[in-house]
């Protein structure tokens, strides 16, 4: 990424010289207009700017030696590092949440699922940054703002800056394999006096972002066209406010140093005013000399630029008049002998801007007066560090809000932030966005995303090796604290039950995300009244999480979970009227037929969501005829591990799903081989989720098979389809449990001594699910293996027990047993249940 010294810019990919750019400045609209025909995907901007912040973090990577030739020395790693912070994907998707309500809040969603009203945040269109001078970050991390808000970005940095803010966009440009983050920056290098480029830059823009005192502000505010929203980053005055207990604590008086000296008083939160609670001149006065004190035991500035002769002039004009000011009993001054530092103490409460490099005024200011004295100056008031008691923070916060603060925090952190912050009283990607809304007809009742009728969410292709559920427990070993919130245990297989870890947020997205499926399913939430008879305890996540969901769409619902005694649910459902279950099917057919006079009667359930297992068409057959029941449709199909991966919409039949292609990519993998699988040939099903702060898993091999649904849906929506067809491999999902293959082999091994070939063969029955054990004809006898595998394998005996599962031993000569044709392999499980 080497340029000429003459390509000071950088436009849409490639850095020009100054005869370039003026070209292509003259041709900016068009420019825009191409870049804001094609949306901007989020997860494209999060995932460059995460490769970025890796790359910053990492000692000797090329990226970050590129870049630290653009910075002093002695400020490389800290500028880096900072940068690095504020790019990482986890802060990002913070910042989108915080600001915007949502990590993807471009997409058309329902803010009311009762609703066909469809809001988001748009991209305003071109954010012109007019970038300051004296920091180095500003500039490039305003332009990230621009970039997640969705919008084109043209920056000016100072015609005296170092090319840092160009290079380091161009990083972030190339880490993005689409180009859409290129298309949507330009950074141009020039002088304010050159006013015809600083016109051209405005005259096109949607928003004009400025960074600077009012000369600075009223000399760009001449170029912004009316209509264009001017957002003003000017510079703002921060003050500490010390009650009698905080000024006489000496670890606060050290922290306010700290505060003074960290940046020089560079930064808009830095102290420059420290306001004492009392009307006692004597009390300001012996603060100022503890303060000063203080003062001298800070370290020395490291890398301090010279001063210019402006700002000398400021620091002496500012420290003469307050040392002739002292002979009328108006100030004392209190200065390092080699002018470091210097605390001017004043009985005048006014709020007096500092000259500031280690200068401060003490001043005092009884909290009876203070929205009195400093309300005038609210323009230019941002953060407040209070020192006192937690009921004097209290207080004395609401006051410096209502005089016009937009910050508090404790004195020693006035400097400090999070992520997600405000930024003088507003949120960034607010300033750079438009809220928008669409309002549309009946005929969308089904429809939860417009964007789904449009396109597709685009993901970066998945790489890396696959995943299965034995490395996921592994990698959970390494998940963050603060991103293990929130627990879950899958059904088990054997051994140890499997762990899934959430953030709150993951979880969330997720719950979000489901509940549009069920609204594409026909769940309608304005209407439907439901009964959640999922299974719950044990750290399973099937009630809870349809809980959740059913929350989020403001549905009515009550919150039973599958109990034992049918007639005391059936007669819940018929006494509050519910039209709507949600529940396994094993348990719904067996609810239904056991009490099927009483509900026959009811005649109110209108609708079932089923998950976790599939009703055969029998199955629907029955419950449509029999029972009367209009929509038969599955709720979401997911996993503990994964969350929702898919749904079905009004033209779905059996196990046919949209992918939810706002979280997901889906690949199908051979069987035998770690390759694509043709086109419409069955699989293993391989997800790799992107909408996760918290655990990471990426090409995850749930073990499903399943195969591509070609060619668009009738409903309308652009997300992909697959067909679920089974389980792979030795472990199938049967009458809600996770059963092993292998488990009944050692079982007829160890206490039969069975040494033949074994087969599972699962079909339905019209009430329940059906496993047939085939087993070679020797002498074990049947109701021996039969006792051995009910006492030997608990899930089996729970599900038989519990009517949900019938068990047969059936005995065949080997021509019987079902093969591969192209490899003659047994196949230990046959599923007749699709």
């Amino acid at each position: 990424m080497t340029t000429e010294n003459t390509e000071h810019h950088y436009w849409q990919g490639a850095f020009v010289d100054d005869e370039e750019a003026g070209r292509r400045l003259a041709a900016l609209p068009e420019a825009v207009e191409a870049a804001l025909a094609t949306p901007l995907e989020t997860e494209t901007v999060l995932a460059a700017c995460d490769a970025l912040a890796t790359a910053l973090a990492e000692p000797g990577h090329p990226v970050r030696t590129r870049l630290a030739g653009h910075l002093p020395a002695d400020e490389a790693d800290a500028v880096l590092a900072e940068l690095s912070a504020f790019l990482r994907r986890p802060q990002l998707t913070r910042k989108l949440r915080r600001e915007l309500g949502d990590g993807t809040p471009h997409r058309l969603t329902r803010p009311d699922a009762k609703e066909t009203v469809y809001e988001a945040w748009a991209p305003v269109g071109l954010v012109a940054h007019i970038a300051p001078g004296n920091a180095a970050t500003v500039a490039p991390l305003s332009v990230v703002e621009g970039l997640l808000a969705g919008n084109v970005n043209v920056l000016k940095t100072s015609s005296a800056d170092t090319l840092l803010a160009q290079h380091l966009l161009a990083e972030l440009a190339a880490l993005d394999p689409t180009g859409a983050v290129a298309e949507r920056v330009v950074v141009l290098r020039f002088p304010s006096s050159r006013q015809e480029w600083l016109r051209q830059m405005c005259a096109p823009a949607d928003a004009v972002a400025v960074w600077g005192g009012e000369a600075a502000v009223e000399g760009v505010a001449a170029h912004v066209p009316p209509g264009c929203r001017l957002v003003e980053w000017g510079h703002k005055i921060s003050f500490a406010y010390l009650t009698r207990e905080a000024w006489q604590d000496a670890a606060t008086v050290g922290a306010l140093a700290a505060d003074v000296c960290l940046l020089e008083q560079q930064a808009c939160s830095s102290p420059q005013v420290v306001y004492l609670d009392t009307e006692d001149e004597k009390e300001v006065f012996a603060f100022a000399g503890r303060l000063a004190e203080a003062l001298a035991t800070q370290p020395a500035a490291e890398g301090q630029q010279p001063l210019s002769p402006g700002e000398e002039a400021e620091l002496t004009a500012t420290e003469l008049v307050a040392r002739l000011e002292e002979h009328l009993g108006l100030t004392r001054v209190l200065a390092a002998p080699d002018g470091s530092w210097r605390v001017m103490a004043d009985t005048r409460p006014a709020l007096t801007a500092s000259p500031l490099h280690r200068s401060v005024w003490v001043k005092p200011l009884p909290r009876t007066d203070l929205l009195r004295t400093l309300r005038p100056m609210r323009r230019y008031l941002q953060t407040a560090g209070i020192g006192g008691s937690r009921a004097d923070v209290a207080e004395l916060s609401r006051l410096v809000l209502a005089a016009g603060a937009t910050r508090v925090t404790p004195v020693g952190a006035m400097l400090g932030s999070y992520a997600g912050e405000p930024h003088d009283g507003v949120y960034a990607l607010q300033r750079y966005s438009r809220r928008v809304a669409v309002q549309a007809d009946e005929r969308f009742a089904t429809t939860a995303c417009l964007d789904d009728l449009v396109r597709t969410p685009a993901f970066p292709a998945p790489d890396g090796p696959l995943l299965d559920k034995a490395a996921v427990q592994v990698l959970n070993d390494s998940v963050a604290a603060q991103d293990a919130e929130l627990y879950f245990r899958s059904g088990g297989t054997t051994g140890k039950p499997a762990l899934s870890l959430f953030t709150y947020d993951d979880y969330d997205t997720q719950m979000r995300a489901a509940a549009r499926g069920l609204i594409a399913a026909g769940y309608d939430p304005a209407r439907d009244r439901t009964a959640n008879l999922f299974y719950c305890g044990g750290m399973y996540g099937g009630f809870i999480s349809f809980f959740s969901i059913l929350e989020r769409l403001g549905g009515v619902q009550l919150p039973m979970a599958a109990g034992p005694d049918h007639r005391v649910t059936a007669e819940t459902l018929v006494a509050h009227r519910a039209d709507t279950l949600f529940g396994m099917p094993s348990y719904l057919w067996q609810l239904l037929h056991d009490q099927a006079d009483l509900l026959r009667s009811y005649g109110g359930i209108r609708k079932i969501f089923y998950g976790g297992e599939h009703f055969t068409a029998e199955q629907r057959r029955t419950l449509t005829e029999d029972f009367g029941i209009e929509v038969v449709r599955s709720v979401t199909y997911g996993s503990t591990d994964l969350g929702p991966l898919g749904y079905q919409c009004a033209e779905s039949t059996g196990g046919v799903h949209h992918l939810h292609a706002d979280l997901h990519t889906l690949e199908i993998l051979e069987t035998d081989a770690d390759r694509p699988v043709a086109p419409g040939e069955t699989g293993r099903l391989v997800f790799t989720t992107h909408a996760r702060r918290g655990q990471k898993l990426g090409r995850y091999v749930i073990g499903d098979l399943g195969r591509a649904v070609p060619g668009p849906c009738p409903c309308g929506n652009r997300s992909p389809r697959f067909e679920l067809l089974g389980r792979g491999g030795d472990v199938m999902r049967v009458a809600s449990y996770f059963l092993n293959y292998r488990r009944f082999l050692a079982i007829a091994g160890t206490d039969c001594g069975y040494s033949g070939e074994l087969q599972l063969i699962l079909t339905r029955t019209p009430a329940r699910e059906h496993l047939t054990v085939r087993v070679e004809r020797t002498a074990t006898a049947p109701e021996a293996l039969r006792t051995a595998f009910l006492s030997g394998y608990e899930e089996l005996r729970s599900a038989v027990e519990d009517r949900l599962l019938d068990l047969e031993i059936e005995q065949a000569d080997l021509p019987a047993f079902t093969r591969t044709p192209s490899t003659g392999k047994l196949r230990t499980v046959v599923d007749h249940r699709h």
